[in-house]
């Protein structure tokens, strides 16, 4: 389903990314820094998607030949970023919806830990095998 997951911090600081395909790690995180831009925009205070919504789940920021990315925007600025691959057309709205809310709740769980320090990156073993299970579809 999902080829790249990146959670980014209220400063844009990475806090998590991973990929599918180890050969295509750098464009991938390339894919997600370009689409911190267009997430920065949709969040600018007094934009008209802003005021309209009070949606977490910001939709599709934009695609290319190969991929769909996707942004989703907590309350305390924490950012989600979400790469598919364009071939699979199958993929619906809903099921993107779902993979983020599956997600906000696996980052709420790993920053609850009493051991984790806030902004620092999630290095989590259990936490990484829950994000793998979403990019694979094991929901």
């Amino acid at each position: 389903m999902a080829v790249c997951i990146a959670i980014i911090g209220k400063d844009n600081s990475p806090l998590y990314i991973g990929t599918t395909d180890l050969d295509k790690e750098l464009e991938l995180q390339y894919r997600v820094h370009a689409a911190l831009d267009v997430v920065e925009e949709k969040c600018m205070p007094g934009t008209k998607a802003l005021q309209e919504s009070k949606d977490l789940y910001l939709g599709l920021l934009y695609s290319t030949e190969n991929h769909k990315i996707y942004g989703y925007v907590t309350n305390t600025k924490i950012k989600f970023i979400i790469v598919v691959d364009s071939g699979n057309i199958a993929l619906r709205e809903n099921e993107v919806r779902s993979m983020f809310r599956n997600l906000h709740i696996l980052y709420t769980d790993a920053v609850c830990n009493p051991f984790y320090l806030p902004g620092e990156q999630l290095t989590s073993l259990k936490f990484d095998k829950c994000i793998r299970n979403i990019m694979g579809g094991n929901q």
